[in-house]
């Protein structure tokens, strides 16, 4: 099997483990407390951005971190979004199951290229770190932190249920795209197989 076909499997098993630490975090919120933005601020950080974003780069690190095919920066950002797209898929999936095709359609087009971007961003500083003398473990803490703070944002504007914020939701796709267009530049300028 291919490492690229071993890693986007990797992202569709990392959902089971994915789906026990959200349920987990979940339990341990204490919901009657705070105020609905706050409960929606927990859900969306803390038990899908932390928990998707640790596991997706758990699975990248454990999987290409010391292979050999991993011999450029730019290989950092294709791992990372095979994982998250592996992930992606299943999500999906689970979503289209629970609430119809409609919604599947409609996260194809939202959710699974967010995933994609949330990727891009966790491999654009796992290449960085990879190939970093003296700044790797600052690179790997934004190989989290990056991707969990734009995903804790994406999912909060949709679970907060409020009309005006939802106004930022299209606005903040845009800016997603153009920043992570950006790194992919970046890092495919400085290829070594240009």
């Amino acid at each position: 099997m291919s490492l690229l076909a071993k890693v986007i499997l990797a992202g569709i098993i990392i959902t089971i483990p994915i789906i026990i630490a959200e349920q987990a975090v979940s339990s341990l919120l204490p919901h009657i407390i705070f105020s609905k933005i706050a409960n929606v601020f927990g859900n969306a950080f803390l038990v899908a951005a932390l928990c998707e974003e640790a596991f997706k780069l758990l699975a990248v690190y454990i999987l290409v971190w010391k292979n050999p095919n991993f011999n450029e920066q730019f290989d950092g950002i294709v791992y990372a979004v095979f994982v998250s797209l592996g992930f992606a898929l299943v999500e999906n999936i689970m979503y289209v199951f629970s609430n119809g095709m409609g919604t599947g359609i409609a996260r194809a087009f939202t959710a699974v290229s967010a995933h994609a971007m949330f990727g891009i961003m966790m491999g654009y500083y796992l290449g960085l770190a990879k190939f970093s003398k003296n700044r790797k473990l600052p690179l790997l803490i934004m190989a989290f932190f990056v991707p969990f703070l734009i995903h804790g944002i994406y999912d909060f504007i949709l679970m907060v249920q409020i009309s005006w914020a939802l106004l930022f939701f299209f606005p903040f796709l845009i800016y997603l795209m153009y920043k992570t267009n950006g790194k992919m530049a970046e890092l495919n300028n400085k290829s070594i197989f240009r």
